[in-house]
């Protein structure tokens, strides 16, 4: 019967009809179950060593979500007497002729995303893109609470920005923004501010999906990324160290598909642009002067080894690369991906020397994945897949999330000075605020030592927001 429980009261005894078809008796005493919800746990290269890659979070303060519901039985811990149906009581026909049964039957209302067109052909300038969208942009504050070296428990906040993508409510910002968050509040342009319930997260894509409750509110129009061209004019709104609230910067695309590698591992593809993107600008929407988001901001270059000083190289999310998972986020709370099991990273310029092949090198392999029942092992490099040449992490990350979950790879694998080949079936990885999952298909994993290590060093999380 699914998890559905039907109930019916026999004398003093209540008895539950559970899915194995037996009755289970219980004093009638006993209080009914009751939903509680569960809590949420969530899933948590350009050169050398030289600069340090930031996302642009403010924290502020010293030292979520949506989650599954489930019936819990205030008599789990004891076990059950099981009652076969021949010992009822002998007028159980008539108690069931006077009691209805109860069946517990959950109930979600599903959200549905309408798409409307929006004329956007008129070129604005930057203040009138400001006047435009500026009401369809929010600040965002996080609480956390932690348990410091000595057991006390601390309290921080942290800040960044955000952009209304429904007028219902649901917000957009960076999935490091709210990152272990205990709370979350959304502040509007007009100082109007609403509690905000996580609704799920992709970590490797750095994408949040809040909701609040409020109605009529203004969403901003979703342009098309793949449009950008090196030189396109663009600004951001956000709030630049958590206290320059609904700032514009104005600025430039300074590249598009820049490759970034991460301290934690992931490997995304960028909008570079010269504006300003400080502390408290993560999650903030990048704009074409059309009045488009076009970009997510979440990070910049924030320092330099060598003493060198770095000015206005900053990062944005292509809208064009993850509005199909923020709907699917809307729409089911989780998120569904393509998925082999592997932490993959480069094979270095010292490999490459010796004659090592170029291609995506196993960091590690999960357990009971596809990827190990394939028989795929650490070190393994991947240097093509169905034929397609990998020569990198990321070609292998871009393959794996162009395929349909059951789809058949034909790999081939340089192992031990011989190539050889392995076939693999992708499977399905679903996460959800609530049963965040802690293995990424595209999680590349710097750091297997110096002879495959990453090229790209020491690029990473700079702080929050």
């Amino acid at each position: 019967m699914n998890d559905e429980t039907s109930t019916e009261t026999r004398e003093n005894t209540r008895y539950i009809y559970a899915a194995d078809g037996v009755y289970h008796s219980i004093p009638s005493a006993q209080p009914q179950p009751q939903a509680e919800a569960a809590k949420p746990t969530k899933q948590k290269n350009l050169t050398g060593k030289i600069i340090a890659l930031a996302l642009c979070c403010s924290l502020l303060g010293g030292a979520a979500g949506a989650g599954g519901v489930m019936l819990i039985s205030s008599l789990s811990k004891q076990q059950p007497e099981i009652v076969e149906p021949a010992q009822l009581p002998e007028n159980a026909a008539e108690k069931e002729e006077e009691t209805a049964s109860l069946v517990y039957e959950g109930q979600r209302e599903a959200a549905i995303i309408e798409n409307v067109k929006v004329s956007t052909g008129k070129l604005l300038t930057p203040a009138q893109v400001y006047a435009a969208s500026v009401n369809s942009t929010v600040g965002i504050t996080t609480q956390m609470v932690s348990t410091n070296y000595w057991g006390y428990t601390t309290n921080s906040a942290a800040s960044g920005s955000g952009f209304i993508f429904t007028d219902d409510g649901y917000i957009i910002t960076n999935y490091h923004v709210i990152e272990d968050s205990s709370t979350v509040t959304v502040t509007t342009y007009d100082g109007t501010a609403y509690n905000a319930a996580v609704i799920g997260f992709s970590e490797e894509n750095d994408v949040a999906v809040l909701k609040v409750d409020a109605k009529g509110l203004t969403p901003v129009v979703l342009g098309n990324s793949d449009l950008m061209n090196v030189g396109d004019d663009v600004v951001a709104i956000g709030n630049p160290l958590g206290e320059l609230t609904f700032t514009l910067t104005a600025g430039a695309v300074s590249a598009l598909n820049r490759e970034i590698t991460l301290s934690s591992g992931v490997t995304m593809n960028l909008i570079q642009t010269d504006c300003a993107i400080n502390s408290g600008n993560s999650g903030g929407a990048l704009f074409n002067l059309y009045g488009e988001v076009i970009g997510i901001t979440n990070a910049k270059y924030a320092s330099s080894s060598s003493g060198a000083s770095i000015d206005n190289i900053g990062f944005a999310i292509p809208m064009n690369s993850v509005r199909e998972l923020i709907e699917e986020i809307i729409r089911t709370g989780y998120t569904t991906k393509a998925y082999i099991g592997v932490q993959v990273t480069n094979v270095s310029d010292q490999a490459l020397s010796f004659g090592v092949p170029a291609g995506a090198v196993i960091a590690a392999v999960t357990e009971n994945s596809p990827a190990m029942e394939a028989g795929l092992k650490e070190n393994d490099i991947i240097t093509a897949a169905n034929g397609t040449e990998i020569t990198s992490s990321s070609d292998l990350v871009q393959f794996v999330g162009s395929c349909a979950i059951g789809d058949k790879i034909e790999l081939t694998v340089y192992r031990e000075r011989e190539t050889i080949t392995l076939q693999l079936v992708v499977g399905e990885q679903i996460q959800s605020v609530s049963t965040a999952s802690s293995s990424n298909a595209n999680q590349q994993q710097s750091g297997m030592g110096s002879f495959f290590g990453s090229p790209f060093g020491g690029f990473g999380y700079g702080g929050r927001g």
